[in-house]
């Protein structure tokens, strides 16, 4: 069966990297063009590129979907299927007709919960006990193709986000293997999803940074760990706003008003939550610092105010 890989960022060089080794032909690989990166702003190749160079594999990487070009780029190809992961461009209809088999696609949640962009830090970020990735096929509009497996993973209570994307990314390769070698057996399922259960998430940025500790603590917590690797939970305590990476359950039994600083020593800076426990921030940034363990910085930099801003 002749595969046409489509992916930009490591999630999806996991995904091409397992179809390669399990044997699977891969014909053509299309990925995002280069783009100015660093310091210095030169241009750098996808995850996805780099491994497919290394592998002897054509590379493609159109600037437009819809201008024609990348229709006759993938026909020159013959693909029987397209293995689309985290390609970040929408496909139009005519290059999901071109293959035989159609297009299947990995998605980093259970579907048809969270739709859209950054399902895997919004897993976190809601608190989630459990996600996991999905292989479905692609259809016009996003997310909305028929299932073809589904795989569960618990979410650690202080995992983060980007622990678990390296865990899906492994997840969804192996998921996508199998899906590919059912699709060429003829024994892959085929389950349309229940529109009507759909949930749909955004892109992050930084006004999801700022910690809000009228919230119960679990969630202050989920929090800090949804939010990195980017774009990282804040605070701002007197004059400085920190970064958070880490925290800890403090006690059970505050009845301080939200956001009061409870204390600062060698397990960290306590703060009240909303629902009357209370965080132990970890490890933090202050400005212009490295990051560290709060209690480090503690031993250098007393904290005299009273509550978090």
């Amino acid at each position: 069966m002749r595969v046409v890989f489509m992916g930009t960022p490591d999630f999806a060089a996991a995904s091409l990297r397992q179809i390669l080794s399990d044997g699977f032909e891969v014909v053509g690989v299309f990925t995002q063009p280069d783009r100015p990166k660093g310091r210095g702003m030169a241009l750098s190749a996808s995850p996805v590129k780099e491994l497919a160079l290394a592998n002897g594999i054509p590379v493609f990487q159109p600037e437009k979907m819809r201008d024609g070009t990348a229709l006759e780029m993938l026909k020159s190809l013959l693909p029987d299927i397209l293995a689309v992961v985290a390609y970040g461009r929408i496909l139009p209809p005519e290059i999901l007709e071109v293959p035989e088999f159609g297009a299947v696609n990995v998605h980093g949640s259970l579907l048809p919960k969270y739709r859209g962009a950054a399902p895997i830090q919004w897993a976190v970020l809601n608190g989630d006990d459990v996600t996991g990735v999905t292989t479905m096929y692609l259809a016009n509009e996003m997310d909305t193709g028929d299932i073809i497996y589904t795989e569960e993973t618990p979410i650690g209570e202080f995992e983060t986000s980007g622990e678990l994307y390296d865990r899906l990314k492994l997840m969804g390769a192996k998921l996508l293997s199998r899906t590919l070698r059912d699709i060429e057996n003829g024994t892959a399922p085929r389950k349309a999803q229940e529109h009507d259960k759909a949930s749909y998430v955004k892109m992050l940025d930084k006004s999801l940074s700022p910690l809000d500790f009228s919230r119960p603590a679990r969630m202050v917590i989920k929090q800090i760990c949804g939010l990195q690797p980017w774009p990282v939970a804040t605070m701002t305590i007197g004059k400085d706003c920190f970064r958070v990476f880490a925290a800890s359950y403090g006690r059970k039994d505050c009845a301080a008003a939200p956001g009061t600083i409870l204390g600062a020593c060698e397990k960290g800076i306590e703060i009240s939550c909303g629902d009357g426990q209370s965080v132990v921030i970890t490890e933090l940034q202050a400005p212009g610092k490295k990051r560290m363990s709060a209690a480090d910085f503690l031993r250098g930099h007393p904290i005299t105010e009273e509550k978090v801003l």
